[in-house]
Parts: structure tokens; C-alpha cells; sequence
């Protein structure tokens, strides 16, 4: 088996992908039955100065459908090719892979009051984009919250701003009154900037999300 590379080079060369490390384990160490042993990687888009690259990528230019996921797939395989790793992604099913599953046992993200994920960096503008597998188990920085940062939070915003109620305590996500909502001229600050529920959250400024980003994914999430 030849050597892996360090979590410090997987992080260098996403970031020079335009993508972020957000959460890594060991499937031996962790409550995951789908994958055994190894190193689990999860990926997410870098930031608000990667989008204006990102859409300037031949898959946004040509008329085939999901621009975004077809990108993530061409940059996550050439990353995973550089890396000895195997590639999964949250998209193509059903079946679908159990990101959220993964997600909660990397320690980086928990579940929310409204049920929603919520991660320590980039609170609910979680979004991932893949994931790289390695066979070897490489050394990983210890997550930087021992516990959600729900749990200290008083004012809860995630549980009051949305105007169509959907998202409630102990959940769950009001799918129905949340597209109704969508449909009105009162949806139009959701659809534009993204889910005021979950901009609410104050980890959510880590995101720094560009609204026309957030516009993209609600134009695939409320199809008009």
C-alpha cells in the first residue's frame, strides 16, 4: 500500500480545488457501517471567492442540466486520483449515500433544534459536495467543539425566522408549508439570498455565502 497523504495536504490541495475540508473519520472509530476502516474526508465549496470561478467552469457554459454536481464530480475524481482515495458524492441516487450519516460522525456538525444540520464553522449553510475515502488511517486534528453549539445558544433564530413555520423544534421540516411559501412574492427574500431560517444562525456568517450562490441552490430546491 503505498503512503497517504497527511490531512494537511488533503486540505492544501482542496483548497487549491476551490473546496474545504468540512469533517473527517476514522469509519473503524465511528458509529458508520458503510464504510470500513480508512480515512473519510468530507467536502464542501471553499467560499464566497470561489463562486465567480466555480461559474466560469465549462459545465456552466454548455446546456446540460446540474452545472454544480457535475463540476464537483470532474474536481473530486481528479482529486481523489491524486490522492489514492475513492470518491462519493450526496447526489446521483437513489440509493443515496449517507452524507448526513457521516456528517454527525466526523464530530464537525450536529443536529439543530429544527432537526437541520448545523456545522461548527459554517453553521446551517452546510452543503457538501463529496467525499474522499483513503484505505490508510492518517492522522486527524480533534474537531473544535466537544458539543453542539446549540446547546449554548439562548435566542435560537433558526426556530423564529422562518415566515412560513417550517422549520419547528424537534422538527420536522415542514417541506409543504416551505414550497407554498416559495410560491408567493413574500417568498422572494428566500428564494434570492437563501433559507432566512437558517442565515439566522449565527455560525451561519462563517459561510459567508455570495447570494447568488444561494439563489442557485434554492433555483434547483424550489423548481418554478
Amino acid at each position: 500500500m503505498t503512503s497517504a497523504p497527511s490531512y494537511q495536504e488533503i486540505e492544501r490541495a482542496a483548497k487549491n480545488r476551490d473546496l474545504a475540508v468540512l469533517g473527517a473519520l476514522h469509519p473503524r472509530h465511528s458509529p458508520v457501517q458503510d464504510l470500513t476502516g480508512g480515512t473519510l474526508v468530507l467536502l464542501g465549496l471553499l467560499g464566497p471567492e470561489c463562486w465567480t470561478r466555480i461559474t466560469g467552469a465549462p459545465e456552466f457554459s454548455d446546456a446540460a442540466t446540474d452545472p454544480l454536481d457535475r463540476w464537483s464530480k470532474r474536481i473530486i475524481d481528479a482529486l481523489a486520483t491524486d490522492t489514492g482515495a475513492t470518491a462519493h458524492y450526496p447526489f446521483g441516487g437513489p440509493p443515496y449515500t449517507p452524507f448526513i450519516n457521516w456528517a454527525l460522525a466526523s464530530g464537525r456538525a450536529f443536529t439543530s433544534p429544527s432537526h437541520m444540520l448545523v456545522h461548527d464553522t459554517v453553521g446551517m449553510m452546510i452543503s457538501y459536495r463529496g467525499a474522499l475515502h483513503l484505505q490508510q488511517e492518517i492522522d486527524l486534528p480533534p474537531p473544535p467543539m466537544a458539543q453542539s453549539p446549540c446547546d449554548s445558544c439562548v435566542a435560537r433564530p433558526c426556530l423564529s425566522t422562518c415566515p412560513a413555520q417550517a422549520l419547528v423544534a424537534g422538527g420536522p421540516y415542514g417541506v409543504t408549508a416551505c414550497h407554498s411559501h416559495l410560491d408567493t412574492p413574500e417568498g422572494a427574500p428566500c428564494l434570492e439570498n437563501g433559507c432566512l431560517a437558517r442565515l439566522a444562525c449565527p455560525l451561519s456568517q462563517g459561510a459567508s455565502r455570495d447570494p447568488v450562490q444561494s439563489a442557485h441552490h434554492m433555483s434547483y430546491f424550489h423548481k418554478t
